[in-house]
Parts: C-alpha cells; sequence; structure tokens
C-alpha cells in the first residue's frame, strides 16, 4: 500500500509542475521551489512534452536486448506457419523443435499470435454425446478405421470428382490413403489389400460406416482374408471419430494448398503428404511424436 501511495505523489508532483510550467512558462529554478534535481524535472518536461500525462505515470521497465528475448527470425517461422499450414499454437511448437531445432513454449507462440492480431482457428468439432467418449485401442491392428472423403476439384472450368479412401490405425494412427475416380466396391476391396500390404502389423478387425461400397462383396473379402468387418451404428460417424478427424487435417494441411493439374501429379501428392503424416508430422495425440514413433514406443 505504501508504494501505491508514493507512486501516487510522485505522480501528482510531476502534474503540478507541468501546471505550473504551463501557467508560468518563465518560471526559474521551478525544480527548486519543487525541492527536487534540475536533471529530474527536465527530464520530467521532456516525457510530458513527448506523451503527455499519461508519460509520468510511472511504468514497469522492459529490457531492450534481454538474453531470452525471442529472436525476429524464431517470430517470423511461427507468424509463416499459421499463415501457410493455419497450424495451432502446440503444432508450431513441435515443428520448430524438430525441423527447425528451436525450443519456445506454447505460451509464447500464443502472445506471438495474439501480439501479431493472428486470428484464432476455427473450431468445427461438435459436441460429442455421452456416449461417444474417446479411447484408444493400445495394440497396433486391433482397430482400423477406414472411410471415404469425396473431392471436388476445377480442371479450366470442369468440375473434377474423385474420392480418397483411408484408412487409420486406432493405437497409432499410422494411415493409407488411395485415390480413385470411381466410388465402388470393387475400388474399396482393391483399396483393403493395399492398406494390408502397407501396415507393418497384422490387421484384427476393420470398421466402416454402412455405405454402398462396403456391403457384401467388401464384407466377405475382408471375412475372407482372416479379418473382422465391423459396421458402425447408422448416423453415428462419431464412432469412426479418429478417420473423420484426419479427413479435416488432409482438407487443411494439403487439399487447401493443392492445385489439381491431373491424376498422376495429385498421386505422387498423395503418396508423398501420406509418407509425410506417418513419418514426419508430430501428432497431437502423442505430444508431438510421429505415428510411426509411437508404433515404435508401443513395441518396446
Amino acid at each position: 500500500m505504501d508504494k501505491i501511495v508514493k507512486e501516487f505523489l510522485s505522480y501528482r508532483t510531476k502534474v503540478a509542475a507541468m501546471e505550473i510550467l504551463k501557467e508560468f512558462p518563465n518560471r526559474k529554478k521551478l525544480y527548486e521551489f519543487l525541492g527536487i534535481p534540475k536533471s529530474t524535472f527536465y527530464y520530467w518536461r521532456k516525457k510530458y512534452n513527448d506523451g503527455g500525462l499519461e508519460a509520468l505515470k510511472k511504468k514497469k521497465p522492459i529490457a531492450k536486448n534481454h538474453p531470452k528475448m525471442i529472436q525476429p527470425a524464431v517470430i517470423k517461422r511461427v507468424l509463416d506457419l499459421r499463415k501457410d499450414y493455419q497450424l495451432g499454437s502446440w503444432r508450431i511448437v513441435w515443428y520448430l523443435e524438430r525441423y527447425h531445432a528451436i525450443k519456445i513454449s506454447e505460451s509464447s507462440v500464443s502472445r506471438i499470435l495474439r501480439k501479431h492480431n493472428v486470428n484464432r482457428l476455427g473450431k468445427h468439432a461438435s459436441k460429442r454425446t455421452l456416449h461417444t467418449k474417446r479411447y484408444a485401442k493400445l495394440v497396433p491392428g486391433h482397430h482400423v478405421q477406414v472411410d471415404v472423403k469425396f473431392l471436388i476439384f476445377y480442371d479450366k472450368g470442369s468440375k473434377v470428382k474423385r474420392f480418397q479412401y483411408t484408412a487409420i490405425d486406432d493405437a497409432t494412427r499410422i494411415r493409407a490413403l488411395k485415390i480413385y475416380s470411381r466410388h465402388t466396391q470393387v475400388n474399396a476391396i482393391d483399396f483393403v489389400d493395399y492398406v494390408v500390404s502397407k501396415f507393418p502389423f497384422r490387421i484384427n478387425t476393420i470398421r466402416t460406416d454402412n455405405g454402398h461400397e462396403f456391403q457384401a462383396k467388401f464384407h466377405w473379402h475382408v471375412e475372407d482374408n482372416g479379418m473382422r468387418h465391423q459396421y458402425i451404428k447408422p448416423g453415428t460417424p462419431q464412432l469412426n471419430g479418429k478417420v473423420e478427424r484426419s479427413h479435416r487435417t488432409d482438407q487443411k494441411e494439403f487439399y487447401q494448398l493443392l492445385s489439381y493439374t491431373d491424376d498422376v501429379d495429385l498421386n505422387q501428392k498423395l503418396a508423398y503428404w501420406e509418407n509425410f503424416y506417418n513419418f514426419d508430422r508430430p501428432h497431437g495425440a502423442f505430444n508431438g511424436k510421429t505415428p510411426y514413433e509411437a508404433l515404435k514406443s508401443l513395441l518396446t
């Protein structure tokens, strides 16, 4: 309390000095009348002339060159990652540490974004009902979620429809992706064979929705290959929530940055994105580890 009173009295003294000087601009040795050093008086006058009464208030000192100050180059990388890839603050932290050997706290990233008036990322996830409590399997391959993402591109003014078939392992988040020009059971069967060859572990159960591409032919193909096929309840896409969430990641971090030219180019870029997702992309569920790093942790 004494400190607050002293600061208030000091401020009132400064204001009084400036008011007297304003009324009597030729007043000599006003500093002697106020009982303050000459240098202090002229320091107050300079601050008053530069910033008015607000500048006379005592403020917390800020070091201009603090050894722990975040460097401009780091600030630029933070802003570029948000602008180019729409990454959240935690994912920016993981990217900086993994790919640029820069260690920075999540709170520092948040402060940088706020200071530069960067808008918050939109929240698209809806509120989950009580029966959809999320949990993760601990055994790789125990549950693999499969779904289809509908894609629309524009090539020279004409609309191009494509279908991304996606499989994601519940335990490790390892994914397999493949694009088809048609949405059929034949392609769904071909995709399952691709997933079996791609995943580095045996698959126990494949879980899908009730789409027409996952009906009888697909079902018996899965069962004949020694795996179980499980349908989720109609109208509950949240039960396949991990693959649904991964499709949102595809849209934000891959497709919105993609310019469609032809299917060959699209498949090449998708293969690169699949490898990046599995081996290099930090994952929020594993505190910045990649899916294959999570697999290694589970196996050891």
